[in-house]
């Protein structure tokens, strides 16, 4: 099987936890350099985040930061599940926790380019 590479990978909301603050606006621009990932996403309710973590295999390990339209700068960290599907690409599930409030949940990214 091919090792899942998420460098120029670009994807969306398309399920959120209600403890979540992204939505379906939010877009998720990823980059990768041998297991080091990185991504910028923007939409909905933040204007701008950025995660930072490491992908081994199919799990995908970060610590993310936001700022929200509120102007509020928030983050957390997230232990995801990458899956492949041939019709869809690439989804990422994510199970993140805050730092900065209270609560965690279950977000679902899926692939769009």
């Amino acid at each position: 099987m091919k090792a899942i590479n998420l460098g120029g990978v670009v994807m969306r909301v398309s399920a959120t936890d209600n403890h979540g603050v992204v939505d379906a606006e939010t877009h998720l621009y990823f980059t990768q350099k041998e297991s080091r990932v990185f991504a910028r996403y923007n939409g909905g309710s933040v204007r701008r985040g950025c995660l930072i973590g490491t992908l081994h295999g199919s799990e995908l390990v970060f610590r993310y930061t936001q700022v929200e339209d509120s102007g509020q700068i928030h983050g957390g960290r997230s232990i995801c599940e990458v899956q492949r599907s041939e019709q869809a690409g690439l989804r990422v599930i994510e199970h993140f926790t805050w730092n900065t409030r209270s609560g965690s949940g279950t977000n679902i990214f899926d692939q769009i380019h």
